[in-house]
């Protein structure tokens, strides 16, 4: 799309983190998640200075004793500010996934835009209905067009759900064990899915079938959370 003068117009990429609020995320386990974020914004406005195309709108939903949005307005991520999140509660992943459905359809969302980016970070395990969550999810069809990445923090995270989530068998949820581990994979999926989700022969309609997520997305840090990994495991 041109705009007067012969600029190309920049297409809505939407990024939303749906981050695991629950009583077992708390002490060190929240306060990683939130400095990997923290350190991940400035890497995000990096690759979306890179894409003059993409314009990047970032928003964050929470769950723990229900879901509620985090950072409700999409934000242009050069704007956008991480706010801290704290632990407490239960894990209605379900619900989280049921508010971001009502948000996936059109409107509020763009017929014209590029694949959002989903990101899912849990510890645990579902405490509600989250099939019901996810049909939703997948009923829009902006949803099944998504990025969708799935980050579990130790190894009582719930990864059958984390591959559901995704629902590509080319890309598996990924086991973050300790803090550092956590930061690279996070800084890996604020970049490289906004990367493909916004390359030049990405679809932008969402009623034509593409491949999901969009190809050449590249692949996770190796090696990066395994049990040989650093010290200091959760």
């Amino acid at each position: 799309m041109s705009l007067p003068g012969g600029e190309i117009s920049a297409r809505p990429l939407h990024f939303i983190w749906i981050a695991d609020c629950s009583g077992s995320m708390a002490g060190d386990k929240i306060q990683s998640l939130n400095t990997a974020i923290r350190e991940a914004i400035p890497e995000m406005r990096r690759v979306a200075q890179s894409n003059p195309h993409a314009q990047v709108l970032v928003r964050a939903i929470k769950f723990s004793s229900g879901a509620t949005w985090h950072f409700a307005q999409p934000t242009p991520v050069d704007n956008f500010q991480w706010q801290d999140l704290s632990a407490g509660g239960v894990t209605d992943m379900g619900r989280a996934f049921l508010l971001l459905a009502d948000q996936l359809k059109m409107p509020p969302m763009e017929r014209r835009g590029l694949p959002p980016v989903l990101v899912l970070i849990t510890d645990g395990y579902p405490t509600d209905d989250v099939a019901l969550g996810l049909k939703a999810i997948m009923d829009q069809p902006w949803g099944k067009k998504a990025v969708r990445i799935g980050i579990g923090i130790g190894a009582d995270a719930d990864y059958a759900i984390l591959e559901r989530f995704i629902g590509n068998p080319e890309i598996k949820a990924l086991q973050a064990n300790n803090a550092e581990a956590l930061v690279q994979y996070i800084r890996w999926a604020s970049t490289a899915s906004v990367q493909a989700a916004s390359a030049p022969n990405v679809q932008s309609n969402p009623a034509q079938n593409s491949p999901n997520p969009p190809p050449n997305i590249p692949a996770p840090p190796p090696n990066v959370g395994s049990q040989s990994y650093p010290p200091d495991p959760w």
